[in-house]
């Protein structure tokens, strides 16, 4: 947080801390457990509900952030999310950003989280999707929540006057990202493990999504910290091409 909010060569950690105190003060925030010697802060239910009231987010499962997220075992893979979005760009590449965003379609019961949400500074204030694996789920399980988007990206949704033909749009593209002319690049980041074991992780994903029509592209958290390009998976059965940015 303090990399993101303070000016460049700059550390602002003890600001952050005095501000978290203030927070906590006010019954807002928390501290719940450690990674390291650093404190992990989250909101509390009354400091999640100011949030949601002030209109700058909207309200999030609750499931994936907050104490309950931390006590679930959550807080290292919140920390990886943080370092994930540091290491794509921070505050330099990004005008805005959302963790835990929930993507649903009532009439079909699909409904996932992202782990982050990135808007990058372009005309169109174009977005990225970003999972996180920290090494913790099955390898079947991470394919599925990559085939999830490929299944929200191809919702559509019937619209026009009763008795005519009307048409269809895409559900992703009115409810969710409006100024975006094609779906969102998906980002998926591996950590919690060693490289060799992420690049075997790699290759088995890229396996296992072969075929898929959505953009994907996958890269190690060690990788992306050193800034070495990202692999676009789907398009073939080996994760051998290479792409920047």
């Amino acid at each position: 947080m303090a990399q993101v909010i303070t000016a460049e060569d700059a550390d602002g950690r003890s600001y952050v801390r005095r501000a978290m105190k203030k927070l906590a003060e006010l019954g807002l925030a928390e501290t719940n457990g450690k990674d390291g010697r650093h404190a992990i802060w989250n909101l509390t239910p009354a400091g999640q509900k100011a949030l949601a009231d002030g209109n700058e987010l909207t309200a999030r499962p609750k499931a994936g952030t907050g104490a309950k997220a931390v006590k679930a075992g959550f807080g290292p893979h919140g920390v990886a999310v943080t370092d994930m979005i540091l290491a794509y760009g921070g505050r330099k590449h990004l005008t805005d950003w959302q963790v835990e965003v929930n993507h649903a379609i009532k009439e079909t019961g699909l409904s996932f989280n992202t782990d982050a949400v990135l808007a990058l500074p372009t005309k169109t204030s174009e977005v990225r999707l970003f999972e996180l694996d920290n090494g913790t789920m099955s390898q079947a399980r991470l394919a599925k929540e990559v085939w999830d988007y490929e299944r929200y990206a191809g919702h559509r949704v019937w619209e026009g006057a009763r008795g005519t033909i009307g048409t269809t749009y895409p559900f992703w593209q009115r409810h969710r990202c409006t100024r975006s002319q094609t779906f969102p690049r998906l980002h998926v980041v591996l950590a919690g493990k060693e490289e060799h074991l992420l690049d075997n992780r790699l290759q088995a994903l890229a396996d296992d999504v072969h075929g898929i029509t959505i953009a994907v592209w996958v890269n190690t958290l060690p990788r992306l910290q050193r800034g070495e390009p990202w692999y676009e998976i789907g398009v073939s059965s080996v994760a051998s091409a290479t792409v920047s940015g």
